[in-house]
């Protein structure tokens, strides 16, 4: 009988040293959450809606970090898009230079690094999104610009999400920024 109560005190133990282990990383675990946190964030891919049938497809991989929250413009990552009607078109893709999202709209901006369209490497180009589910929009900042606009076009400058995407293809993400102000 000793024998089975010193296993029992012994187990008791081991469950409290567990216990308060498992609390300790619970506790590590939830501060290195809040502390990695991103400030603001612009993920996935959808195809823009065009009676004509148009193929055009944007994808995001915009990042923002919580310890860069007080300068949109040292996000990172990239986006890209392409643009097809009966296998004619060019694609785009161009690396992050600004983020900024408010509540479930983002703006961002970055330099066209590669594209099959001639003259537009080196510009910079501005999108926005909607995050609305699967009824997101989207809109660009050379919708009235030839091309894709122009090279000085300021950071994180874009136009209002006029764009609908394609029905059962909206899965962008916006993580929104929270500046302290």
């Amino acid at each position: 009988m000793k024998r089975r109560t010193k296993i029992v005190v012994l187990g008791s133990a081991l469950l409290r040293t567990a216990g308060a282990a498992t609390a300790a990383t619970a506790t590590t675990t939830a501060s290195d959450a809040s502390a990695q946190r991103e400030a603001a964030a612009l993920t996935g891919t959808a195809k823009l809606y065009r009676s004509a049938g148009d193929d055009i497809t944007f994808s995001f991989d915009a990042h923002l970090a919580g310890a860069d929250q007080a300068d949109p413009m040292k996000a990172t990552g990239t986006f890209e898009w392409s643009h097809y009607l009966n296998g004619e078109g060019a694609w785009a893709k161009a690396k992050v230079d600004c983020l900024v999202t408010g509540g479930k709209v983002a703006v961002v901006s970055g330099v066209v690094t590669d594209t099959d369209l001639p003259g537009e490497k080196g510009k910079r180009v501005g999108i926005t999104v909607h995050d609305l589910g699967r009824h997101d929009r989207l809109g660009y900042s050379w919708a009235t610009t030839e091309d894709l606009g122009p090279k000085d076009l300021p950071k994180c400058v874009s136009s209002a999400p006029f764009e609908k995407v394609r029905q059962g293809t909206g899965d962008f993400t916006v993580v929104p920024w929270q500046p302290d102000f």
